[in-house]
């Protein structure tokens, strides 16, 4: 963060055209707009192509000599694989519905982050080699060259994307534009041309299960450390366990949740909520990672790593799997996981064991979000509550671009909030549910060293945030992914210092009334409860 210009410096966004064509204008590598180069030793853990140590500043991006081959074989293929990507590149009229949606180009006004530019990057090159009319009539037509000046804009510009799909709300022909970008970083994975922020996760959850490489003995200490808060907190000592065989429920949640705040508090709001349900679960700390980020790479090591969440849940003999407060998993689980690894069929259709709800929309994945799960158990009256706890919050909520635009969940976390706190405001509608903000830093984009692109690309959120913070008072920005945890956080302290960022379950913790329990002074991040420290004092 120290060497980002002050806020209202990086606000201030050049929106002039370039004087020459896009065509024409080369690709400008800008410090603290890209992410380091994958290393060699990640790439040769999972058998991608090209392993080796390379550096995007440097000329040379030691390619493999018939690089160009590489791309054009893999083009064909996926032309004819997917019925889609052909779609897409055909039927685009350039309208410009999508240009001004993409918050990259709202944070920071390169033409070529205009949703519809960006697919063109890979459109042009298509219309050469794939269309009559490309291959005579050439750039009158659109069409142009994959030279190698066009791949590295290929891979600038694909590594500012977030996948986040915005613009295909947008497009009168439903073009996914996050699809195209999915495309583009296939094609460039074929070369060695991922980023570390990718290939080390990648790699690590290969080996060890999760993104974060912790080991077996490592996630269960981290929880031991939130059980000790626990009970300080509420004088209740919770016993989980790990790896049991025949519990009913396999819980996975993101690795994150384990590691760093605000995750850590969503984690001890997890841990208390099971405990007070009497829920036969189990955590593993082999399949201890909900989020994939091999789908930022290629289907076929995202369909790879998902794979793992279900050949554990086979080996523990559960019946069905809950999942934690994620984005991407929910994304891959809904949206391709049937075609990758084929239904669940192993395992039951989930069912609430505390209110008897069958759990329809999972009948193949058998897999229920965590805020689907609690917000039944709030609308059947399963949970004693007090929200007077978070007084001393004003809360907003952001839609995670994987969970809303991906999967639909848009009244649950609404629902389970305004039971567990009385201040909650919306940000403007044209910035939430379908129409979401991406926190700018997805899809393995939340690095160190592109923090000019982060906190342009966070800036359109931070800026709803602003308003209902100027507005209302809001100090608390609540969602459900583990990334926009992690990623918000910079983006509020940057933009909008005065707030935090927390998952739901942090907010049902506070609110939940144990049994047993004694009398709560403190909230989950050890802050006094309303009311508590002044009553303390005049003892």
């Amino acid at each position: 963060m120290a060497k980002l210009p002050k806020p209202e410096e990086l606000s201030k966004i050049d929106l002039k055209p370039p004087k020459t064509d896009w065509m024409d204008t080369p690709v400008e590598f800008k410090e603290d707009m890209y992410c380091w180069g994958a290393k060699g030793k990640n790439l040769k853990v999972v058998e991608f192509p090209n392993a080796r140590d390379w550096s995007p500043k440097e000329e040379d991006w030691k390619l493999p000599e018939n690089w160009k081959e590489i791309v054009m074989e893999a083009f064909g293929d996926r032309l004819s694989k997917y019925r889609s990507f052909k779609l897409f590149m055909d039927i685009c009229v350039r309208c410009g519905a999508c240009a001004d949606k993409c918050h990259f180009f709202i944070g920071g006004g390169d033409p070529k982050n205009m949703p519809v530019l960006r697919a063109e990057l890979m459109r042009s090159v298509y219309r050469k080699h794939f269309t009559t009319g490309g291959k005579i009539f050439g750039k009158t037509a659109g069409a142009r060259e994959l030279t190698l000046n066009v791949l590295k804009e290929w891979w600038y510009y694909y590594y500012q994307c977030t996948e986040c799909r915005r613009c295909s709300v947008f497009c009168p022909y439903g073009i996914d534009t996050a699809e195209i970008t999915m495309m583009g970083r296939e094609f460039l994975n074929l070369l060695g041309l991922n980023i570390d922020w990718i290939a080390g996760p990648v790699a690590n959850c290969y080996m060890k299960g999760n993104h974060l490489g912790l080991e077996p003995h490592t996630i269960k200490n981290s929880i031991e450390f939130f059980l000790d808060d626990i009970e300080n907190i509420t004088g209740i000592k919770i016993e989980p366990t790990f790896n049991r065989k025949g519990a009913e429920i396999l819980f996975v949640t993101p690795s994150g949740d384990l590691f760093a705040d605000p995750g850590t508090y969503t984690a001890m709001g997890y841990l208390m909520l099971f405990h007070e349900l009497g829920l036969d679960y189990t955590w593993s700390t082999y399949a201890s990672e909900g989020g994939n980020f091999g789908f930022f790479t290629s289907n076929e090591m995202g369909k790879r790593l998902n794979s793992k969440i279900y050949a554990e849940a086979k080996r523990l003999g559960v019946k069905w799997i809950l999942g934690g407060e994620c984005g991407h998993m929910w994304r891959v689980l809904h949206q391709y996981m049937d075609t990758w690894n084929g239904p669940a069929d192993f395992l039951e259709v989930p069912k609430s064991p505390i209110t008897g709800t069958v759990f329809e929309n999972a009948k193949a994945t058998k897999m229920v979000h965590i805020a689907e799960f609690t917000a039944d158990l709030i609308k059947h009256g399963k949970l004693k509550l007090d929200p007077r706890r978070n007084d001393h919050l004003k809360v907003t909520f952001h839609d995670s671009c994987n969970t809303s635009r991906g999967m639909g969940i848009l009244e649950e976390p609404r629902y389970i909030i305004k039971n567990v706190c009385k201040n909650f405001y919306e940000m403007p509608e044209n910035t939430i549910r379908e129409y979401t903000f991406c926190c700018g830093s997805g899809t393995g984009l939340n690095a160190s060293e592109n923090m000019a692109l982060r906190m342009r690309g966070g800036l359109p959120r931070a800026n709803a945030v602003k308003y209902v913070h100027d507005n209302h008072g809001v100090n608390m920005l609540a969602n459900i992914c583990a990334i926009d945890r992690a990623t918000l956080k910079s983006a509020m302290e940057y933009w909008v210092p005065d707030v935090q960022v927390c998952g739901i379950h942090e907010l049902v913790a506070n609110a939940l009334v144990m049994k047993g329990e004694k009398e709560r002074t403190l909230d989950l991040r050890l802050e006094p409860l309303p009311g508590k420290a002044e009553k303390e004092g005049n003892e």
